[in-house]
């Protein structure tokens, strides 16, 4: 994807390709990583590149369930709270059978899954406001789906600024360096394309 959102025609188009800029962050963020390096967090959180992907692959598909419910609000987890609470963060949690490429597809079929959604959906639509956690609030009954989706660009956005610290903790690289990579683009005297460090042999 560009870096930048390509020309929209209307509030609806403009919603997914935002969304759609936000998640594709992900993909440049993880780019020429090692399935040891998305594991790794180097600063001093927790958080790491794999965990990130999962994380905001897991958000965008609650958020968009709660949008293909309304005006109902989905059906409730099957998990008692309990077992809800103590499985709280665990998605962003890297386990064994997670792979950089596992990750990136989940997160690619979300977008699929979320693009449809909000194809079809009717944006002024009521979201019943969830009353599980304490961040959400008692005064409000309802967003709207149009809320819903401003609010995924900001989940998204405000979690590749984080990738993007984890990622230049790992190895120095930054977002338009790696977008250069993976695009392709020219090299300049200002941005030079990201590459795999050359290591020098015996």
């Amino acid at each position: 994807m560009a870096a930048q959102v390509p020309p929209v025609a209307d509030e609806r188009e403009s919603l997914i390709a935002y969304i759609d800029q936000q998640r594709d962050a992900f993909v440049s963020v993880a780019y020429g990583l090692t399935e040891e390096q998305i594991r790794l967090a180097p600063t001093s959180g927790t958080l790491t590149i794999g965990g990130l992907i999962k994380h905001v692959t897991h958000c965008e598909r609650g958020w968009t369930e709660r949008v293909a419910a309304a005006p109902e609000a989905p059906a409730p987890p099957e998990a008692s709270l309990e077992e809800q609470a103590a499985a709280y963060g665990s998605d962003f949690v890297v386990t064994d059978d997670d792979t950089l490429e596992s990750l990136l597809a989940a997160l690619a079929a979300q977008g699929d899954v979320t693009r449809e959604v909000l194809r079809s959906a009717d944006l002024g639509a009521p979201v019943p406001v969830p009353r599980d956690a304490p961040w959400f609030p008692k005064d409000v009954d309802a967003w709207s789906v149009r809320w819903v989706a401003m609010h995924l660009v900001e989940e998204l956005a405000r979690h590749a600024g984080h990738a993007d610290i984890v990622r230049e903790s790992i190895d120095g690289a930054t977002m338009y360096e790696l977008v250069a990579g993976r695009e392709g683009w020219p090299e300049t005297p200002w941005l030079r394309p990201w590459r795999p460090a050359v290591t020098a042999t015996v």
